[in-house]
């Protein structure tokens, strides 16, 4: 597992969504704020849905801006045994039924999902019910969460 080029390529794929979404924000304010739609009577609501949509974008434009910033600000260190499964960890995922996941554990950007030598390695958050389990275990720990009620049991079998 090559720790440095997934890390990079998480930074790479938020960078190409940031400058996805900064276009498209920037194209729902011209059109929330061209003097075509400006309404003609109260039923006339263009300008104020493309406005609504120009603010949402903003929004997401503005939490992917500051995941790219805290994940290019990750410094990735060795994985210690003694510490255990840090930010910045990648690892390995068991289910009792023997299927794998990889995961990156980020201080932010959870669910993006990357591709590496054909397998998907997900970005997990120590704020989520899994990242927060997996803090400080090491290598052939179990790992249980509760999801909607019903207890999963998972195995950590390599972190880097």
């Amino acid at each position: 597992m090559d720790k440095q080029a997934i890390h990079q390529r998480i930074i790479d794929t938020l960078a190409a969504d940031l400058d996805v979404l900064q276009r498209a924000a920037q194209t729902a304010y011209e059109a929330a704020t061209h003097e075509e739609n400006v309404a003609e009577n109260k039923y006339d609501t263009l300008g104020l849905e493309a406005s609504y949509l120009a603010t949402g974008q903003a929004r997401r434009t503005e939490e992917i801006r500051q995941a790219l910033k805290r994940c290019r600000e990750l410094p990735l260190r060795p994985y210690d045994e003694q510490l255990g499964i840090q930010l910045g960890a990648l690892l390995t995922l068991e289910a009792g039924n023997g299927s794998e996941q990889w995961l990156f554990l980020a201080p932010d950007a959870a669910g993006l999902k990357v591709d590496w030598e054909g397998r998907p390695v997900t970005v997990i958050s120590p704020r989520s019910p899994l990242g927060q389990a997996l803090l400080g275990k090491v290598d052939g720990d179990e790992v249980q969460i509760a999801v909607a009620g019903v207890r999963q049991n998972y195995w950590v079998t390599c972190v880097s």
